[in-house]
Order: C-alpha cells, then sequence, then structure tokens
C-alpha cells in the first residue's frame, strides 16, 4: 500500500475517533434531556436518512447480493451496530463518558483475539503486551484503583453494559473488513443505520416509558443539538469514515485506533465543563502506551559480515 494511501486511511480514522470520542459526553449530557433509547433511535434514524437522500442523488448502482449475503450483512449490522448503541447509551445512564471511552479502548484487544481465533494463529508478542498495558489502563479507572474488586465483580452497572456493547462493537469490525469486498461502504452503512434502528424501534414499542416523538418536541434547543451531532458526526461522518479506514488497513490495525478515542473523550468532556478525575487521566496514559508499543521499533543487532569468500 503507497505511504500516502496510508496517511490518508490515518487521518480518516483519528477524524473518526474525534467524532466518536465527542460523542461520550455530548451524548451524555443529551441523557439529561431524552432517554437512552430515544436517543439511539433518532441517531440511526438521521443517519438513515441522510444516506437514503445521498444514494438517490448519486444513482448509485443497485446492490446485487444472495439471500445468503443479505442475511448475513443484516444479522451483523443489527448485531454490532444496534448492540453497540443500545449497550453504550444505555450505559452511560449509570457512568461516566470518560469510563465508557476508554471501555469502548479494548476493542483492540478483542478484535485481535476475534482475528486470532478465526484464522487459527497468536498474536505476536509485542501485541499481546500492547494489549495487555491497554487492559490495565481501562480496569484501572472502571474499579477505580482496586483491581481485586474484579474478583467479587463489584463493577459499575452502567460498564458492564458498554463492555457488551464493545463486544459487539468487535464482532462488527472483524467481520465487516469480508463484507466490504463484495459490497460497497456507503450501501453497508445504510444496511447498519436501519438494521439499528428497527432493532431498537421495537425496545421504544416494548418501553411504554420512552416516547421518541414528545421527548425529542420538549427537548431544548441544546438537547435538539445535541441529538443533531451524535447523529451526523458521531453515526454517519464516524461509520463512514471507520469502514473505509477498515478496508484500507484492515480490521485489527484500523482496531488500534480506537484507543484514541479516549483522548477525544476527556477533552471534550474537560472543554463541556464535566469532571474528569485523575485516576481517569491515568488511565488514558497508560492505554495510549498501550497503542504506541507496536510502533516502536527496536534497534536491530547488525550482522557481522565475513572478510572473505572461497567461492
Amino acid at each position: 500500500m503507497k505511504s500516502d494511501s496510508i496517511l490518508k486511511a490515518v487521518l480518516l480514522l483519528s477524524l473518526c475517533t474525534f467524532f466518536w470520542g465527542s460523542c461520550f459526553p455530548i451524548g451524555k449530557h443529551a441523557l439529561n434531556e431524552v432517554h437512552a433509547l430515544t436517543l439511539v433511535l433518532w441517531r440511526f434514524v438521521i443517519a438513515a436518512l441522510c444516506l437514503a437522500v445521498y444514494l438517490r442523488f448519486t444513482r448509485s448502482a443497485k446492490v446485487q447480493l444472495s439471500f445468503w449475503q443479505w442475511a448475513w450483512v443484516i444479522a451483523v449490522s443489527a448485531i454490532g451496530v444496534g448492540g453497540l448503541n443500545l449497550g453504550l447509551f444505555t450505559g452511560l445512564s449509570y457512568t461516566s463518558a470518560t469510563n465508557g471511552a476508554l471501555i469502548m479502548a479494548l476493542s483492540p484487544l478483542t478484535t485481535s483475539l476475534l482475528s486470532s481465533v478465526a484464522q487459527r494463529r497468536l498474536p505476536s508478542l509485542i501485541q499481546g503486551i500492547s494489549l495487555l498495558v491497554s487492559l490495565t489502563g481501562v480496569l484501572l479507572v472502571i474499579t477505580n484503583g482496586h483491581l481485586a474488586s474484579l474478583l467479587d465483580l463489584q463493577i459499575n452497572h452502567g460498564d458492564k453494559l458498554i463492555f457488551c456493547g464493545m463486544l459487539a462493537w468487535s464482532f462488527y469490525t472483524y467481520f465487516s473488513q469480508g463484507i466490504s469486498r463484495w459490497m460497497a461502504v456507503i450501501p453497508y452503512t445504510l444496511v447498519g443505520m436501519v438494521s439499528a434502528a428497527v432493532v431498537i424501534g421495537i425496545m421504544c414499542l416494548a418501553s411504554p416509558e420512552v416516547q421518541p416523538l414528545t421527548e425529542l418536541w420538549h427537548s431544548s434547543a441544546l438537547g435538539l443539538t445535541e441529538v443533531v451531532y451524535v447523529g451526523l458526526f458521531g453515526t454517519v461522518a464516524g461509520y463512514l469514515l471507520w469502514l473505509n479506514g477498515v478496508q484500507r488497513l484492515g480490521s485489527a490495525t484500523a482496531s488500534l485506533y480506537f484507543n484514541l478515542v479516549p483522548i477525544f473523550a476527556v477533552l471534550t468532556a474537560f472543554v463541556m465543563g464535566q469532571a474528569v478525575t485523575q485516576l481517569q487521566l491515568l488511565g488514558i496514559l497508560v492505554v495510549v502506551m498501550g497503542l504506541l508499543l507496536p510502533r516502536i521499533k527496536l534497534p536491530q543487532r547488525s550482522t557481522p559480515q565475513r572478510c572473505g569468500s572461497f567461492d
């Protein structure tokens, strides 16, 4: 792959993680006015409408897939996209935005493990160390510095929900690499948005306390802006940039950039006046160290050359 193509992929993934990172504190603030299911539903409705209009005006070619290919695309989208957002925004009702972003940073670990199991190979030593360091940083934060609490499973309920969402996202990231070979990014993203909207819509119908239209109607101008931001930038732009990055670099490499999400989440939370603790900052530092480890190239010992040859 050419260096300029790699650089473009890196920039796209960095911009994607900024959008997603900023959605944690913005989404958490929006939950003061709307229910988590309402926020997620409108997120996908907005995204699906934008993508449908785009495909309509660009007159993109229709996707020709078999029944089983369509079934696989819809299943991966519903579980990955719907599961992620259901766990994420429901969990944010019970935990901090920074905690949520740090848990999502475990995605490289689970994606790499999923890839290793599927391909029947072990991760490299440096990959293993990198993932272990990142995991330590996340656990440091979600246990509030008391790692012994893992033995009693005394972890915040919101953290557990977001962890489940993270597993769904790792599933989506890995299998999207294969799907992208026979389906263009934008139609695939649209299928993901529609599939997730259907899943969340059914859950809204099953929850009488959730009133998506009424809640949005009575929201303040700031609340409406936050919902639209999550829909446009955190969903449409974010997913398109992410899938492009996965297509260019592969799921295992692209997933490493997910570690940048907590950094942007903390910066946005700080700007918005939300609390950021020293322990959370330490956790972020540890996670970033884990991200950088595979990029460190150790000096290689030169092989001594023989003085002569008898050939």
